[in-house]
């Protein structure tokens, strides 16, 4: 078997959805799948044993701030960034580019790389397309990202194509600067919110034949419709044989509207950032269990899940938990999101095999609010 490789297991007769297999160096991956994101090479609040146990097949880590600390040197020492982790499953390193147009201060763009300041020291960097391959392959997880542009919300067509352009030119310099056969490269789809730059785009890179292809520039700010017609027109030109890629996005319904339009694989830390605030995901939209009408509420989480927090502890001892201040609150909050995350897609994998994916999606937005997170 090759180092990496896409199975397409299923169609969804309903609705096209995709129901398909990951084969990399580390392990298999169902898809659809989300992944949790452990930007420092952890998971916050959360053990590799926990996400384990809550069903996660895949995490992410950020190329970025494991640049800026430890430092990729550090982590090729230890053996690559799962042995440093503890963490002997697979792993997704993004490019470093988002973090820096996000992140960074006083960043300059020239076709060469991408100049910019730290967000710890003020220091001085500089990523180009081989720089962000060289520090991925020290880090050593499974797929990596190309460097790419990110066009903001709003722009106009013609910062769209140009960001757009210059991402397809960095792509070629990332699979010319890349050495490892261990490490699946993906193109990453760019041209904001126009179809005729994202179309562009899609067909150019589907010409490449890469291992897989991100979809980035997404839930930056703009409206979910906006988002949901740029996937229709990105996914029907992209390679049926390889795996398509949702970048940064994770709330219970983006997930189930990207599966509907043949998305396989998401990430975003929403699930743990908001849980830290006390906030978790139900069939039924958000609960926040700070909230005083829960001060007497010895149910769990949400009846029916099979996460540790909900298992184990009621609505009234977590709320108890952040009221005075114990981080065992934050870390339950977190289970019960990464689980509510992980089984809805097991969910949308059982009925994409039976054909039913579409009643699932109306199930499940009859009762679940479609939230403005």
């Amino acid at each position: 078997m090759q180092p990496f490789s896409f199975e397409l297991l299923h169609v969804c007769k309903q609705t096209g959805a995709r129901r398909g297999r990951i084969h990399t160096p580390h392990g298999t991956i169902e898809t659809p799948v989300y992944m949790p994101v452990g930007t420092q090479a952890s998971v916050k609040t959360m053990s590799p044993d926990e996400l384990v146990e809550a069903g996660a097949q895949i995490i992410l880590a950020n190329t970025y701030h494991l640049h800026m600390r430890p430092g990729e040197d550090l982590v090729a020492e230890a053996g690559g960034v799962q042995k440093f982790s503890s963490w002997n499953r697979p792993m997704l390193t993004d490019s470093g580019g988002f973090q820096v147009f996000s992140l960074a201060q006083l960043r300059k763009i020239r076709e060469e790389g991408v100049s910019f300041r730290s967000h710890l020291d003020g220091s001085a960097h500089f990523f180009s397309p081989e720089t962000s391959i060289a520090i991925q392959e020290k880090l050593g997880a499974d797929i990596i990202m190309q460097l790419d542009e990110l066009s903001p919300w709003p722009c106009n067509e013609e910062e769209a194509a140009r960001a757009m352009r210059r991402t397809l030119r960095w792509l070629q310099r990332c699979m010319d600067a890349k050495t490892r056969d261990d490490q699946a490269l993906f193109g990453i789809v760019q041209g904001a919110f126009f179809a005729k730059t994202r179309r562009e785009c899609a067909r150019e890179m589907a010409k490449l034949d890469l291992p897989g292809y991100g979809i980035g520039g997404l839930s930056v700010g703009e409206p979910k419709n906006v988002m949901y017609d740029m996937l229709d027109v990105v996914c029907p030109e992209l390679p049926v044989e390889k795996p398509r890629y949702l970048m940064g996005v994770g709330s219970p319904d983006c997930l189930v509207e990207g599966v509907l339009r043949g998305v396989d694989m998401f990430d975003c830390v929403l699930a743990t950032r908001v849980a830290r605030n006390g906030t978790v995901f139900t069939r039924h939209g958000r609960l926040v269990i700070r909230n005083a009408t829960y001060a007497h509420d010895f149910g769990p989480l949400e009846e029916g899940c099979d996460c540790y927090a909900c298992r184990n502890f009621s609505r009234a001892y977590i709320r108890h938990l952040f009221k005075a201040g114990e981080i065992l609150a934050l870390r339950l909050c977190s289970m019960h999101n990464i689980r509510f995350l992980v089984r809805l897609m097991e969910d949308m994998r059982r009925a994409i095999e039976a054909d039913s994916l579409r009643d699932f999606a109306e199930d499940f937005f009859a009762t679940h609010a479609r939230d403005n997170w």
